[in-house]
């Protein structure tokens, strides 16, 4: 045996599916891509901009610190330089984190089902995992305290969650914050925090001075900007400093950077996501119950929907059209779709689908 035994448990992820290799496999001059959660808009139209002007500096190694990214993202967000680290994308946060921090044998709790990136850093860390299951769909923060005992290093919690889209609320995390371990690391994934219209979302960046908290956010979301993999973490002094003696060099590339700086600048098109996504919610939640499915309100950019036991079938009924949303047994989900708010002619064409493959 070559491979280390931390990583004989992982499983792969799977991504969503791309358009260009379902329409070459199905042999189809069309398809729709809404698995992966992207922003439908696509990118800020200035981010694109920038792009075009820096395609000429692609020769040349990009700025390893981000220095006017960090620059202007510190201002936005009223911090220091100090307290910011990027990576490619807020996966990189994750997997900097359990580099940096978590030892074989160590303890780290984890929601199930949840994102599943917290599951394979830790494994391939050689952590011991304690998984939590949800609750209605949601967070259960105080079975997750619960189980945190004096060897748990780190707990992973994303808010809103992916798969179910669902949040936990400023009251539920002030509690729960409330005497936890000196040692604990709480690492805090905001990666839809742009996209949510709640007042009761909690404000993580008041936790920063007290206590060990990671806060992972993105440009991949509401940003447009997936394809291009720039996320940040947010944390005091010592911590940026300890993931960034576990950074690889030149992490983010120039274009990736360029266009991160532009999008901060563009809040009209922030603002047109909001407005696309809560038209589209609506729209899908009318049709979904019309047609007698359940599914998780969400307040993010994707919805849960419950479609019962023929759930592959109806995942391959959809793709055959040139609808890819995602299959969720890889969460054990083996009920449910997930999928993606797109534009509204890709919402209309994901239920007039959708129709037809609940009739087959």
């Amino acid at each position: 045996m070559i491979a280390r035994k931390s990583i004989l448990k992982i499983k792969p992820y799977i991504p969503g599916r791309p358009i260009e290799e379902v329409k070459r496999k199905l042999r189809l001059k069309q398809a729709i891509k809404l698995a992966s959660n992207e922003n439908a808009l696509g990118p800020s139209p200035q981010a694109v901009q920038a792009i075009k002007r820096a395609l000429g500096q692609i020769n040349r190694y990009p700025d390893g610190d981000c220095f006017y990214l960090k620059q202007k993202l510190a201002r936005t967000l009223g911090l220091a330089e100090h307290n910011l680290v990027f990576g490619a994308g807020s996966d990189e946060i994750i997997t900097l984190a359990a580099r940096a921090f978590i030892e074989r044998g160590d303890e780290v709790v984890i929601a199930r089902p949840t994102f599943l990136i917290y599951e394979l850093a830790a494994r391939i860390a050689g952590a011991k995992i304690k998984f939590v299951p949800l609750k209605n769909f949601r967070y259960d923060l105080k079975a997750i305290k619960a189980a945190i005992t004096a060897r748990t290093k780190m707990v992973f919690i994303a808010n809103p969650d992916n798969p179910t889209g669902t949040y936990i609320n400023a009251k539920e995390v002030r509690e729960f914050m409330r005497a936890l371990p000196r040692g604990l690391i709480v690492y805090f994934d905001e990666a839809y925090l742009e996209l949510v219209d709640k007042n009761d979302f909690p404000r993580t960046l008041k936790y920063l001075k007290r206590y060990n908290v990671i806060i992972a956010r993105t440009f991949s979301k509401a940003y447009g900007l997936s394809g291009l993999r720039i996320g940040y973490g947010i944390s005091r002094p010592e911590i940026i400093e300890y993931l960034n003696r576990v950074r690889d060099p030149f992490n983010v590339n120039s274009l990736a950077q360029a266009a991160a700086l532009s999008a901060l600048d563009d809040q009209r098109h922030l603002e047109r996501t909001r407005r696309l996504l809560r038209a589209g919610k609506q729209y899908l939640y009318r049709q979904l119950k019309q047609l007698g499915l359940s599914y998780i309100e969400s307040v993010t950019n994707f919805i849960l929907v419950k479609v019962g036991k023929t759930a592959p079938r109806i995942y391959q009924a959809l793709l055959d059209q040139g609808v890819i949303v995602r299959d969720m047994r890889g969460w054990g989900l083996n009920n449910f779709i997930r999928v993606t708010v797109g534009t509204m002619p890709e919402n209309k064409k994901f239920i007039q689908a959708l129709k037809e493959a609940k009739q087959r």
